[in-house]
């Protein structure tokens, strides 16, 4: 089948036919994401993003509903195919969560799809019929990914810029535009190959856009190719990491009675010995532990502090995840609520810094109207009884003998522009996060994928500890220093890589992107407006 006679059957679809092509474009785009990486298969099907819309036309009210309708089986094809593997959060505790299971896993990608639907229908509003109706789907497509990560607590997971992100010469554009910048230009550059099939009446030069297109690519790689080999790794001296992957089963991070078995294997994996002239944690400066580390409040296991302290030589400290109880809770009584927390702890066993999770995930820490919620018998998965208490401030911590940092806690790593403050910056960023939940699946690979364009995008190293993977060393180009794979258990020892200056997007943020974005809607309505005066002055 030629590619014209392709397009024509796309915009010619009607009813079922019509939803099967856009679900199966959709989730062909998800391919694009880790851990497959795929992003030329965007040049298949963007293509049919737009035949869809050509062809929505032909429908009721200017094709508007045709054209949200169709958005929508391309938005649940495209959430369906890359995130299925929510799901097994749900079978960590089957039998509580297990029926729910249809729900999040289908439930989430037809509710996501809306916004792709919302783009859709955006896009149609300000078609054209010539090829600059490529700019009215990557600013439709831009606006809706935007408001998908920021309405109703935010989501941005696997917004379509993420595409650029796994080249690292083409990230390297996001330290100037950003993810939301990067999610325009993959639209305006994938989709371009369907102006190829346009009649000559309305594209004279056919091949202009697919040829700008990869222009653009090719300097964003020559862009990325130069930035990188100016940049070396440079190691800041003094520090050593050592990162803790304990890879335990995750019913055990939240039983009590695991108590003893957790310690035990924390403190002998993070005292192991890597080589004859190893001499375990007593190489190290900043020793890290994941996300929720323990299936108890830390501070009121004193045994469990002790053993910290012991295990801690002079000079060393414990960056380590836990769940804090409020400072308000009486010891002894049962903890209603509590905070997702990460604490700095010393040689001695003092506690130098705690910071409180901010962005919490919502049916993970807390539930949407989560008092009416719990009164019809649901809870969310971490099953803490009125959810978790947000944090108040996002602060970086300054830290004895190691560069000031910066503390995020699972997937508040995914959110852009929320990461530094442009008036306390840090030298580097400490992710802690239990990707446990969804076992060996594409999420973890997806979360890291994301945890490394914030790396490029503020231009600090990322270091990640994970329970079960992937902890990694992230230096501030996105290149990653030292890995511990998924499923692994063992100790990751490495340099903390130095920050480079603010990047671009660090100082302006989703400026540079928001005005190319306005430039690129402005041609796009003048074109519509041209091209509806070209038709009252040729009459009907």
């Amino acid at each position: 089948m030629t590619l014209t006679r392709l397009a024509h059957s796309v915009v010619l679809s009607w009813g079922w036919r019509r939803a099967a092509i856009a679900f199966a474009a959709g989730a062909a785009s998800a391919l694009a994401m880790p851990p497959f990486g795929l992003w030329p298969v965007l040049f298949l099907t963007l293509p049919v993003a737009v035949w869809l819309i050509d062809g929505a036309g032909a429908g009721k009210l200017g094709g508007w509903p045709t054209a949200a309708l169709s958005g929508w089986w391309f938005g649940f094809g495209y959430f369906l195919a890359g995130l299925y593997w929510i799901g097994n959060a749900l079978l960590v505790d089957a039998r509580t969560f297990g029926w729910l299971l249809p729900f999040a896993v289908a439930g989430l990608p037809a509710g996501l799809a809306i916004f792709m639907a919302l783009g859709f229908l955006l896009a149609r509003l300000i078609w054209t019929k010539d090829a600059s109706r490529i700019l009215s789907l990557a600013v439709a497509l831009t606006a809706s990914e935007w408001l998908r990560g920021h309405l109703l607590t935010g989501f941005p997971w696997n917004a379509l810029g993420y595409a650029l992100s796994n080249p690292l010469a083409l990230a390297q554009t996001a330290s100037l535009i950003g993810l939301w910048g990067l999610t325009f230009l993959t639209v305006a550059i994938f989709a371009s190959p369907a102006v190829l099939v346009d009649e000559k009446s309305m594209t004279r030069h056919r091949w202009l856009a697919p040829a700008l297109a990869l222009l653009v690519l090719a300097i964003m790689a020559a862009y990325g190719g130069v930035r990188l080999a100016g940049a070396p790794t440079r190691l800041v001296e003094g520090v050593k990491l050592r990162i803790m992957q304990p890879n335990l089963p995750q019913d055990a991070k939240f039983n009590y009675g695991a108590k003893a078995e957790v310690m035990r294997k924390y403190l002998a994996l993070s005292d192991r010995s890597t080589g004859p002239q190893s001499q375990g944690v007593r190489d190290a400066t900043v020793l890290i532990w994941p996300e929720s580390a323990f299936p108890f409040f830390l501070t009121r296991e004193a045994d469990a502090m002790a053993q910290i302290a012991n295990l801690l030589p002079e000079g060393t400290i414990l960056i380590t995840g836990g769940v804090r109880p409020p400072d308000s809770a009486p010891p002894g009584q049962p903890v209603r609520r509590a905070y997702n927390s990460i604490y700095v702890i010393d040689h001695d066993g003092s506690i130098l810094s705690v910071y409180d999770k901010l962005h919490l995930v919502p049916f993970g820490e807390f539930l949407p109207f989560q008092s009416t919620m719990e009164m019809l018998g649901f809870s969310q998965l971490t099953k803490v009884q009125g959810g978790f208490i947000p944090g108040t401030r996002r602060r970086p911590i300054d830290l004895p003998r190691t560069p000031r940092m910066l503390p995020l806690i699972c997937y508040e790593a995914i959110f852009p522009g929320e990461i530094t403050s442009r008036d306390e910056r840090p030298a580097w960023i400490v992710n802690l996060t239990n990707d446990g939940w969804f076992g060996n699946s594409p999420g973890p690979y997806q979360h890291l994928q994301q945890a490394r364009l914030r790396a490029i995008e503020e231009g600090l190293p990322v270091v990640r500890a994970a329970n079960t993977g992937i902890s990694a060393v992230i230096d501030p180009l996105g290149r990653i220093v030292a890995q511990l794979g998924l499923g692994a258990e063992g100790i990751l020892d490495a340099a903390l890589p130095q920050p480079l200056a603010p990047t671009v997007y660090n100082r302006a943020g989703d400026v540079p992107a928001g005005l190319f974005i306005a430039a690129a809607l402005a041609v796009a309505l003048r074109r519509r407006m041209t091209g509806r005066s070209r038709r009252t002055l040729s009459g009907p």
